[in-house]
């Protein structure tokens, strides 16, 4: 019997001495390994991969190494092809523009790939080959629920996005992007298909995708583009699932830190959805290229009361919006002032150019307006702390790696 087989029996912690004495060697078995030749090729051509992102010096890495290697081996007895299952690695120091490509911040990191496009949400679990093995089989679990009557959609639940689609028949090119863009989708929305003669009254023109938004009483929209080009299908459904202001959880908090841009947040009561559309709204129309620059986000009140009391706030004072740059937070003036024409998009210019960091240093920049006052400036009271900052990755779990400026 192999020691990896046994190593979840054992206490990790063990099995690390045991490593540090020489007693026994971490087992690689049958892991890809990625390289610039090779990631594309391999990740493409597998509807889900799961790649350890490693460095051979992380004692973290050296840990997992034997646990990812009985994990595969646990998978690939139930997946034995590699076109559903690929268990990968890249050794981030000899393929430095690989982690790069990918951003990697710790060791080790386990991403997750989609027929070839890598997920946001990585994997995060225990470290156990039952947990990780758990975790693959969850990914494999069919992502479209067929439909076997059109009367099902007067039960679809309207408090998610859903992707609905009306093919002939299953076996053909325009099923099979609307799958694929289905498996890399199924974290943001909820994915249907109806098939041959209970599809054909939605089918008065060809096969027919719809996506039906949030609400009762919002009206449905129609891709009217080519089910056979994938890339045109997939930013279609990607601008439908993927919000742009996203709510921001306990759950999902470490994930978005490690994103590594700073937050806009509205804080809001839950059941105070006019703030939350207003927010939106003036993200939409201010701030829409600063997308990937920031995260704007929202979050319940109650439930993140720490980093309101964190800039003075209580949840009778929300809605409230702040800025968190993962070093300092700073407080938008008034939700009232979203009203002032640019003025919310200036908050964000403002902390990119550092004059939100030097004003709270410094006091106010001075003006030709104000003569003198570069010589009177007092040093304003500091800015609180990031409180979201807390729900970085932990370096008692992680290496991570320190590279960049934070405002």
């Amino acid at each position: 019997m192999k020691l990896t087989s046994i190593i979840p029996a054992l206490d990790l912690h063990y099995f690390t001495i045991l490593l540090v004495a020489g007693l026994c060697s971490p087992v690689w078995g049958e892991i890809t390994s990625l390289d610039a030749g090779n990631i594309d090729d391999i990740l493409n051509n597998a509807g889900v991969s799961l790649v350890n992102f490693y460095a051979d010096w992380c004692r973290f890495s050296q840990m997992l190494h034997p646990i990812f290697e009985e994990a595969s081996n646990v998978i690939r007895e139930e997946y034995p092809d590699s076109r559903d299952v690929v268990f990968a690695r890249v050794d981030c120091d000899q393929h430095s523009d690989i982690a790069q490509r990918y951003r990697i911040s710790k060791y080790p990191t386990l991403k997750l790939f989609r027929n070839g496009m890598m997920m946001k949400r990585e994997y995060r679990g225990q470290r156990s080959v039952v947990a990780i093995a758990d975790f693959i089989r969850q990914q494999k679990v069919q992502h479209i629920v067929e439909m076997k009557s059109l009367e099902e959609l007067t039960t679809v639940d309207r408090s998610k996005r859903n992707i609905i689609g009306y093919f002939e028949q299953k076996d053909s090119d325009n099923y099979r992007t609307f799958e694929k863009v289905a498996n890399i989708l199924r974290d943001d929305c909820v994915f249907m298909a109806a098939f041959g003669e209970v599809s054909k009254p939605e089918r008065f023109s060809g096969d027919n995708v719809i996506y039906k938004p949030l609400g009762e009483n919002v009206p449905d929209m129609v891709f009217l583009g080519s089910l056979l080009n994938f890339d045109l299908t997939y930013a279609w459904a990607q601008d439908k699932c993927v919000p742009l202001v996203r709510e921001i959880t306990f759950e999902n908090g470490e994930e978005l830190t490690e994103e590594g841009i700073p937050f806009l947040i509205l804080f809001h009561l839950k059941e105070d959805t006019q703030s939350l559309e207003k927010f939106q709204h003036e993200v939409a129309r201010q701030l829409i290229s600063e997308k990937g620059s920031i995260n704007f986000l929202h979050a319940d009140c109650d439930k993140f009361r720490h980093p309101l009391l964190h800039i003075q706030k209580t949840p009778a004072d929300c809605p409230v919006i702040a800025l968190d740059s993962f070093r300092h937070m700073y407080v938008f003036p008034e939700f009232s002032d979203l009203n002032v024409p640019g003025k919310l998009k200036q908050f964000v210019l403002d902390l990119h150019s550092g004059k939100l960091h030097r004003e709270f240093h410094h006091g106010p920049d001075p003006t030709e307006s104000t003569p003198g006052q570069e010589e009177n400036r007092e040093v304003a009271s500091n800015p609180p702390d990031s409180s979201f900052q807390k729900l970085a990755p932990s370096e008692t779990r992680y290496t991570l790696l320190r590279d960049r400026d934070e405002l």
